[in-house]
């Protein structure tokens, strides 16, 4: 039987010391050892049958031993810290510091069910961990053998595999080998070829499979693509077609479909040709290949290669899952809401004629004309569509009313006037006699902005009204003063209180009767007196002030007490008008000659009864004003 050119490479290429990868299709992994995951940092031992090198839970083995590992960067300065080949997150991964002795393996396993007369691909991740000074770098034998554990069928030598100096290389290494005609188990075997020591010979290992090699076989829809989707409900049939390159004398074809994204696969019943025609069915993610074996073999998932995947996604019709935000009343916003994939389209229907294509579109300040059912219509980029709903009902706002603005006296009160609502809410509760009664009596003591809030049970609304407060008139005529007869006096009166006017009484002598500071010159005791008034009626106030005026006296400088009725005494022109002022005279020796509290007696010229001589003398004068400019001279009798 004439045999191809794939088989001839199947014969030649295990003694090339390259790595010997299956370069047609595999099948699935009849051993597949990836050393599972987990968030502890070790895994724990692998058992005695499976490797002859010494566990130990430590990140840095010593010769000879092996620990499983989700990560070496504990192991320090010598190795390169690395995770498992693919990344995985908490992926386990078998390192191994290598023994002096090459006559160890690290992994050793029985595979049974195989078919004869079919090809294997038997290969593992490989990774030297070193760093530098790799005196003896890993070396590494690939074995099939017999069940006796001694009769090698077939082995692979991946000879050096050399450090790096840039960072952690994994590299997958292997080789394929077809089974003899009296072989179905085998033991698959993982050497040292290579020793150890310090530092030499440092490893980690990953994804260890052992599966079918065969043929390429390819498989495609009719339109020469491998995947596709429909929407849910699409009555299309899709027809698959398969070839697979020649390998196998009598090959076998069967059609196979995942639902669980590859994890497992179900053969289809009667699709055993390289064409095979799918009906419609529900929604989900569908996987297809073509399996091909040699003529029997089909039947055994060892023995089998697969074809790569053709994926048909069946898209369920999309859940526009319409919404919105309800608004309780009118006046408010209204928010829709739709969910979608990235690129869906939008169609919005609802009342009042709206229409819209965002996903999320908006009404500004709804009333009840908004009120009502509201429908969207999602279309996917598939063109798989799909209506939802929502129902909005806004309710009607009430109209609150507070009232006109008021304007009271200082003390008084006033009645707000609030309607519009069930219930009624004023703000600031200062000055009120009920916060929660349509018609409060106010008394604020200063002008107030209130704040209704009304309500209908579902709705709210306010308004405002001010009460301004007229505060009272207040007068302050200012202290009472004192001046000498002829001079001047201004006035310092304070008025308040809010729309006020002002005036003095008496309007006599005064500058301006109507100003708070006027100029007086009263030319006797005068009490004047300030008036404010409210314009807004709220009364007025007054207070007084009293300019006490002070006469200018006039003292004589000489008398002639000689009894001739003509200026016999000292007379001193108004000096009675001081009643409290102490007169004092004194002679050239500074003798008190004479003395008066006021002057209701004028000075004759005696003293004790008997005249003074003709001569000068002098006088003090203290009016006693607190003023000062007290009068102080001398004055001559003569005779």
């Amino acid at each position: 039987m004439k045999r191809s050119l794939w088989c001839i490479l199947f014969i030649l290429l295990p003694f090339v010391s390259l790595a010997q990868l299956c370069t047609g299709s595999l099948g699935d992994p009849v051993v597949d050892i990836n050393f599972s995951s987990g968030s502890a940092l070790f895994a724990g031992a692998l058992g005695s049958d499976i490797t002859n090198y010494t566990y130990t839970a430590q990140s840095f083995p010593r010769d000879g031993s092996y620990t499983v590992i989700n990560t070496t960067s504990g192991s320090g300065t010598v190795w390169w810290s690395t995770t498992d080949h693919t990344g995985n997150t908490g992926g386990y991964m078998m390192v191994v510091n290598a023994s002096t002795s090459v006559s160890d393996y690290f992994y050793k396993k029985t595979v049974t069910g195989l078919c004869p007369g079919t090809t294997y691909e038997f290969a593992a991740w490989i990774v030297n961990l070193l760093r530098s000074n790799d005196i003896n770098p890993p070396d590494v034998t690939f074995s099939i053998l017999k069940t006796d554990g001694t009769t090698v069928i077939q082995s692979y030598n991946t000879g050096t595999i050399p450090r790096t100096s840039s960072g952690p290389e994994w590299k997958q290494f292997g080789f394929y080998f077809t089974t003899p005609a009296d072989v179905s188990d085998v033991i698959i075997k993982i050497s040292n070829n290579s020793p150890g020591g310090a530092p030499a010979n440092d490893l980690a290992l990953d994804d260890i499979t052992f599966r079918a090699c065969g043929p390429v076989v390819t498989a495609a829809l009719s339109d020469g693509s491998t995947s596709t989707a429909v929407c849910m409900g699409d009555a299309t049939v899709f027809t698959m077609s398969g070839s697979a390159s020649s390998g196998y004398s009598n090959p076998s074809y069967q059609w196979q479909v995942s639902t669980d994204n590859g994890s497992t696969w179900t053969d289809i019943n009667g699709a055993v040709t390289t064409s095979y025609t799918r009906q419609p069915t529900g929604p989900g993610t569908y996987l297809y290949r073509l399996a091909v074996g040699q003529g029997a073999n089909i039947a055994s998932s060892a023995c089998r290669v697969a074809s790569n995947l053709i994926t048909i996604t069946v898209q369920s019709d999309p859940d526009p899952n319409a919404g919105s935000n309800n608004p309780a009343c009118e006046g408010e916003d209204l928010l829709l809401s739709a969910s979608g994939e990235s690129g869906s389209t939008y169609s919005w229907t609802g009342p009042n004629g709206f229409a819209g294509t965002e996903q999320d579109p908006q009404i500004s300040n709804v009333t009840a004309v908004n009120n009502g059912t509201y429908y969207v219509t999602l279309t996917t980029p598939l063109g798989c569509t799909n209506t939802d709903s929502t129902t909005v009902n806004v309710n009607v706002a009430p109209v609150a009313n507070a009232g006109s603005d008021q304007s009271i006296c200082e003390g008084n009160t006033v009645t707000l006037q609030g309607s519009g609502g069930s219930t009624y809410a004023w703000s600031p509760a200062a000055g009120l006699s009920d916060t929660t009664s349509a018609s409060p009596v106010a008394s604020p003591a200063d002008s107030t902005t209130y704040v209704l809030t009304v309500s209908n049970g579902q709705c709210t609304d306010q308004d405002t009204v001010n009460v301004s407060v007229w505060k009272k008139p207040f007068a302050d005529a200012g202290e009472d003063q004192k001046i000498y007869e002829g001079d001047p006096a201004q006035l310092s009166g304070v008025a308040g209180g809010t729309d006020v006017t002002y005036a003095w009484t008496p309007v006599y002598n005064i500058t301006d009767a109507a100003i708070l500071n006027p100029i007086v010159t009263p030319s006797n005791d005068t009490t004047y007196t300030l008036t404010v008034t409210s314009a807004n009626g709220c009364g007025t106030a007054t207070d007084n002030v009293f300019i006490r005026v002070f006469k200018k006296i006039s003292v004589p400088n000489a008398f002639s007490p000689n009894g001739d009725g003509i200026n016999d005494t000292w007379k001193i022109d108004k000096l009675n008008t001081y009643p409290e002022a102490d007169l004092s005279v004194f002679n050239r020796y500074g003798q008190l000659v004479f003395k008066s509290r006021g002057y209701a007696n004028e000075w004759n010229g005696q003293y004790n009864g008997q005249p003074l001589p003709v001569g000068t003398y002098y006088y003090v004068i203290d009016l006693k004003t607190g003023m000062g400019k007290d009068p102080s001279g001398w004055v001559l009798i003569i005779r």
